[in-house]
């Protein structure tokens, strides 16, 4: 998939529904795999209830939410997505993630991945709300956000950022840290799009063709 990266997009704030969820995305993405379209395989995870789910309703969003980030990733990173080690599922799951939410990425991209240019590894409540008022100006669905959304949007998040690596416990929100990304990995990522590396943290100065998405 190829992604203009100059074009406003509307943030998307869906990913509160499931999380990161690497080992959920597995489940779900083996079960695609192994089904003839994204339709037999959503009908097999709720029929078999796959996502271990407490109600319909919860297994619905989350497998909504779910096939979607997964729609977005290539035919390698799905495989890579079902076979490789915890490290690469992880990875494959927050690029999915990012893929899936704007909002996400551009928080990992223009936030925490300039801190960690700075030398600044720790993330504050005031780098999130600085960002978060930032956007608001040119993303007009974010005002019509309720505070209890707003709330869980940011624990969500950052819940995703440990997830993933790229946060651990310390001072303030938590410390940051540029994830290691395995050969593999980082070869699926390169093949697509090398512009999603700034997701993982990586500076522009080391994304190959850096300036044509």
């Amino acid at each position: 998939m190829v992604t203009d990266f100059g074009q406003q997009h509307r943030y998307n704030f869906s990913f509160t529904a499931a999380s990161l969820r690497p080992e959920l995305m597995r489940i779900a993405a083996e079960i695609f795999l192994a089904s003839d379209s994204w339709e037999t395989a959503k009908e097999r995870i709720l029929a078999t209830n796959a996502l271990q789910c407490q109600s319909t309703g919860s297994a619905v969003r989350q497998e909504r939410e779910l096939r979607q980030r997964l729609q977005l990733l290539t035919a390698a990173q799905l495989t890579l997505l079902v076979e490789a080690p915890a490290e690469d599922r992880a990875a494959m799951a927050w690029l999915a993630a990012c893929k899936h939410s704007r909002f996400v990425f551009d928080f990992a991209a223009m936030v925490v991945r300039e801190k960690l240019a700075a030398n600044d590894p720790v993330l504050r409540l005031s780098d999130y709300e600085s960002f978060v008022d930032l956007q608001a100006v040119s993303h007009p669905e974010m005002g019509g956000l309720t505070p209890s959304s707003k709330a869980k949007i940011r624990q969500v998040l950052f819940h995703m950022l440990g997830a993933a690596g790229l946060l651990s416990k310390g001072q303030g929100i938590g410390r940051i840290h540029r994830p290691v990304l395995s050969p593999a990995s980082a070869q699926a990522i390169l093949s697509d799009n090398p512009r999603w590396l700034a997701g993982f943290l990586v500076p522009d100065i080391e994304i190959p063709n850096c300036g044509t998405p």
